[in-house]
């Protein structure tokens, strides 16, 4: 009489193992998404504490140096630093002055990506405005990317670039409507760049069901400088994003994949309150020094005419050394082999990174130290406010699961295992605690 009980258990067992198989992965950022967010009731994303109780999370999240969008969006689908994957800022170096144009094309990897992964092994990808994706090898594909100047009219290049080339008609078509071009920005307090978003990727997930989804919601980085880590344009703009989590949630349902669906939620750095700018490159210019410190929000990095130019680096190092106390308290110096040991830009000579309420500038005229207000990102990562978060809700993770501390570049890693990819050599691992 056991043994005839006992088939089927052993058939319900494996039928439970069989349906919680990972096919699918949806890999979700929200841009400035920090830990508190889904630690703290009071900020209203109930489909995201739902996922936190139900999956595994992370009381923070490093992010790579320097702490902006472009380089962290890569490390998370390559598990590598800047070093190795080359995207070492949101905007490249430009000797000769800024033109404006940012690292939009994929060209700019020197390593492959989970999509590169996906492509290998047979199966489809799909992203929706996620950095450095022109011309990346996704199946489905609305990269982020925009025209340069004034003209903040997004939609040409978004259809330009798009793949396949009829896709972006589809997506208005079948997901959102006509977009005009707010529809694409974010203006006016408004958060349909984050719906619109949500919606996209819903349909994607829905008609083509592909083993891997990207997607970044940007909104709540953009009000988050405009107002700091706290305000009502934040919660507005946390309370939208949790509420683009809902509509994904729903998608897979519709669907018939959310047994074999893993959602990740994380995102790109933390924020900083800001209250002062120190704009460093004055100093050089002042001194008649020819170099130029490339500002990255909460840091700047060191560029050289000559990259073995010892005797610059010594000069700018005094020059800093010989500022007043109370300035000097506003960063501290970053030396090569201290950008070596964390992967940041090996172009770059030595970095300032800036302390408390401060972020670095990039002017070469004006004052040294001026009044600021929001908030900012880019700083060293090795402090609480810059982290940012990590929860993992679905088919192969562990519920309960909970990790003191990870780092963003363990993120590809965890999706490589669960989609079973070979992502090849990474810096990243996966945590204990986050898998089944």
């Amino acid at each position: 009489m056991k043994r005839i009980l006992l088939v089927p258990a052993l058939l319900m067992l494996a039928f439970t193992t069989f349906a919680q198989q990972t096919g699918h992965v949806i890999l979700i950022t929200i841009d400035g998404f920090r830990p508190d967010f889904y630690q703290d009731a009071s900020w209203g994303m109930v489909n995201l504490r739902m996922m936190k109780d139900s999956g595994a999370y992370a009381d923070g999240v490093n992010s790579v140096f320097p702490t902006v969008t472009y380089p962290n969006h890569t490390s998370l689908i390559t598990g590598v630093t800047p070093m190795k994957h080359g995207i070492y800022y949101n905007t490249p170096y430009e000797p000769q002055g800024a033109t404006g144009v940012w690292y939009f094309y994929y060209d700019s990897l020197k390593v492959p990506s989970l999509w590169d992964a996906v492509r290998k092994a047979g199966k489809k990808s799909a992203s929706v405005l996620w950095p450095v994706s022109v011309h990346a090898p996704v199946d489905y594909n609305i990269p982020d990317v925009w025209p340069l100047g004034k003209n903040t009219d997004r939609r040409a290049k978004v259809a330009e670039y798009a793949t396949p080339a009829t896709l972006w008609q589809e997506v208005q078509d079948s997901a959102t409507g006509y977009l005009q071009a707010d529809d694409l920005s974010m203006n006016n307090g408004e958060l349909i760049l984050d719906e619109n978003i949500a919606r996209i990727s819903s349909y994607l997930v829905q008609k083509y069901k592909p083993a891997l989804i990207t997607l970044h919601l940007p909104c709540t980085d953009h009000y988050e400088h405009q107002v700091g880590r706290d305000g009502y344009l934040v919660r507005k703009a946390v309370s939208g994003a949790d509420r683009a989590l809902g509509t994904l949630l729903e998608a897979i349902h519709r669907a018939g994949i959310a047994d074999s669906t893993t959602i990740i939620v994380t995102g790109d750095h933390g924020f900083v309150n800001i209250e002062k700018t120190f704009s460093p490159n004055i100093l050089l210019v002042k001194n008649g020094i020819r170099a130029q410190f490339h500002a990255s929000g909460g840091s700047a990095f060191l560029h050289l005419e000559d990259k073995n130019d010892k005797a610059t680096v010594d000069k700018v190092i005094a020059i800093l050394k010989a500022l007043p106390a109370d300035q000097q308290k506003m960063f501290r110096i970053l030396d090569r082999q201290q950008l070596d040991k964390i992967g940041a830009d090996p172009n770059a000579a030595m970095a300032i990174a800036a302390l408390g309420h401060v972020t670095i500038g990039g002017a070469k005229k004006g004052e040294l130290v001026k009044a600021a207000k929001g908030g900012t990102h880019g700083y060293y990562p090795d402090f609480k406010e810059i982290q940012t978060g990590f929860v993992a809700y679905g088919a192969g993770i562990k519920q309960g699961g909970h990790v003191k501390e990870m780092n963003i570049i363990d993120v590809a890693p965890i999706i490589a295992e669960l989609l079973k990819l070979d992502l090849g050599k990474v810096d990243g691992k996966i945590p204990a605690g986050v898998l089944k």
